[in-house]
């Protein structure tokens, strides 16, 4: 997915934070490289993008990884540690708790198949609410920049969901957990696990919950980065 899905946040939380959205390599507007697309080192470049803007700030930054995003965000903390970040957000993914998800299995079989039906029934059923005709072709054009193989490399199916499970419950970073009814037993389960868990079910939104409710999401952001302690 293209960064620039989130201009509504962005435009909606610049008016009080520095804000920006990474176009990891291969989507958006970033170079489409050889290699590079599993999830090492998709979480190494995300340590190099926090650690730029981290050393501009006393606080550090707020983290905020979607869908596959959010594990990437966690395999970062998992191999870099949490240096610079000051707090995390995790939208609409598994984190390896109970109850599992559908299995991506059947995903990256059909995307292997037919890559390009795949991706459009997927782009069109990312929100709940109809999406403008042009923003639905520009993004159906955005996600198949990437190589196939590449594509598929994406799935860190190598790695168990106790990985996950184990990096989410070892942070002690103020975490914030927003999530639509796919992954509302995960939520509970890991608040059930880690009190302190700030947890936001989003009941009539789709996958691309902050596309379908951005007013409620940007607000909730603001007053998760608002509620940073203060020496961080």
């Amino acid at each position: 997915m293209p960064a620039w899905l989130w201009t509504e946040q962005l435009a909606a939380l610049s008016r009080s934070f520095r804000v920006a959205a990474m176009d990891p390599r291969g989507q958006g507007e970033s170079e489409v490289p050889a290699r590079g697309y599993g999830i090492d080192r998709r979480a190494d470049d995300i340590a190099e993008v926090i650690a730029g803007y981290a050393r501009e700030s006393q606080r550090g930054v707020v983290l905020v990884g979607w869908s596959l995003g959010a594990l990437e965000a966690l395999h970062c903390i998992a191999r870099h540690g949490a240096a610079g970040i000051a707090g995390l957000v995790l939208v609409d993914s598994s984190v390896g708790l109970s109850p599992a998800p559908t299995s991506s299995t059947a995903f990256r079989e059909a995307l292997a198949r037919d890559r390009h039906a795949t991706m459009r029934a997927f782009v069109n059923e990312l929100c709940r609410k109809p999406r403008p005709a042009e923003e639905i072709a520009r993004l159906e054009r955005d996600v198949l920049r990437m190589p196939l193989q590449a594509a598929l490399d994406l799935f860190p199916s190598h790695l168990p969901r106790e990985h996950w499970a184990g990096t989410v419950e070892a942070l002690t970073l103020p975490l914030l957990y927003a999530v639509t009814p796919q992954f509302a037993g995960q939520a509970e389960t890991l608040r059930a696990r880690r009190p302190q868990t700030r947890v936001e079910f989003f009941e009539s939104a789709g996958h691309a919950l902050f596309l379908d409710e951005p007013q409620r999401f940007s607000a909730m952001l603001t007053a998760f980065v608002q509620s940073m302690p203060a020496d961080k």
